[in-house]
């Protein structure tokens, strides 16, 4: 299977991951429909950022996963969806449960019931390795138990649930991507490494807060993880069951922090600040992938070192700071 002329949805598009993948989707020749959430400033996420060449060969539809005769319309006629749209954010879930559960549970229902009325050829629905909660063995296969340590995780799990559900109840052709923690240009300030990159280039900040110093995670750039979710809508995959997308290489956040100073070449105080940590019970103390299973499938690897997707990161931030662009850094970033 090629993705080549496939006519292909994208949920979540406007994001950070979606976005990427727009971009790689239409390079590859797909005819690609990029769902963004509605909002009443005509602005369309992410997607405003791509090049005219771009955007000219996309089409943008406005729409809420929550709706469903909005998901039905724009899945209908489609080939392939890649499923990215979510609340992503951990620290708001614990704020707005219900949001959470009406945007990736329910939300998740709306797409695979779309899919299934609309006979596409494949789904690819987007997981979280935070299903996994803090590891209780490493590298983290697939057969490791679920555990829900925030509300969005509980979310995801019951998303995923919902896949595995469509796949074996209505042989919906869906496949589970589930993603370690990914990073690059355009995510989020709520993530450590743009945040952390913000602080150490941005005049305005005098010190570098962050929360917790300890945890380890499995960082894979946003161009191999682009790469796994082409691969997992063209290979020969089994249905209902979650692959694995990470490098396999763990690193705590203080050494992430190390890695990014020395790539800046700041001198900042690094301050740890309680008010930034999870509940106890809540953080995950450890991620690191087994991605062999997707691996064998596809033959997909992380090509990026962390210190090459780091330097390119900051070199977008230095672009983003310098230009204007990035939003003025105050009392958010305290």
């Amino acid at each position: 299977m090629t993705i080549a002329g496939q006519r292909v949805v994208v949920t979540g598009a406007d994001g950070f991951i979606g976005s990427h993948l727009c971009e790689a989707a239409v390079a590859a020749g797909a005819k690609v429909t990029a769902l963004s959430l509605y909002d009443a400033f005509g602005t369309a996420g992410w997607l405003d950022a791509l090049a005219p060449e771009v955007l000219a060969a996309l089409t943008i539809e406005r729409g809420d996963l929550r709706d469903p005769a909005t998901i039905s319309g724009l899945i209908e006629g489609a080939d392939v969806v890649f499923h990215l749209g979510a609340l992503i954010a951990i620290p708001y879930s614990y704020q707005a449960v219900q949001s959470y559960v009406d945007v990736n549970v329910k939300g998740t229902v709306n797409v695979l019931e779309a899919a299934r009325a609309a006979g596409v050829a494949r789904v690819v629905h987007t997981s979280t390795s935070e299903v996994y909660g803090t590891a209780r063995f490493t590298p983290i296969t697939e057969d490791h138990p679920y555990q829900g340590q925030s509300p969005y995780a509980a979310t995801k799990i019951g998303a995923d649930m919902m896949a595995e559900a469509y796949a074996r109840s209505f042989e919906l052709p869906v496949v589970i991507l589930r993603p370690f923690n990914t990073y690059g240009p355009r995510q989020s300030e709520r993530a450590v490494i743009p945040t952390v990159i913000r602080q150490a280039l941005d005049p305005a900040c005098d010190q570098i807060i962050v929360g917790d110093l300890t945890p380890k995670r499995d960082f894979t750039f946003v161009g191999d993880t682009v790469a796994a979710f082409l691969a997992a809508a063209t290979a020969p995959l089994d249905y209902g069951v979650p692959y694995n997308c990470g490098t396999g290489k763990a690193v705590t956040i203080g050494e992430t922090i190390d890695q990014i100073v020395k790539l800046t070449g700041c001198n900042k105080k690094v301050v740890s600040e309680a008010a930034r940590r999870r509940p106890d019970k809540s953080e995950v103390r450890e991620l690191r992938a087994d991605a062999s299973r997707f691996a064998a499938a596809t033959g997909w690897r992380a090509e990026t070192s962390l210190k090459a997707g780091l330097a390119s990161t900051i070199e977008w931030w230095r672009g983003r700071i310098a230009s204007g662009a990035a939003r003025p850094a105050s009392s958010y970033l305290t």
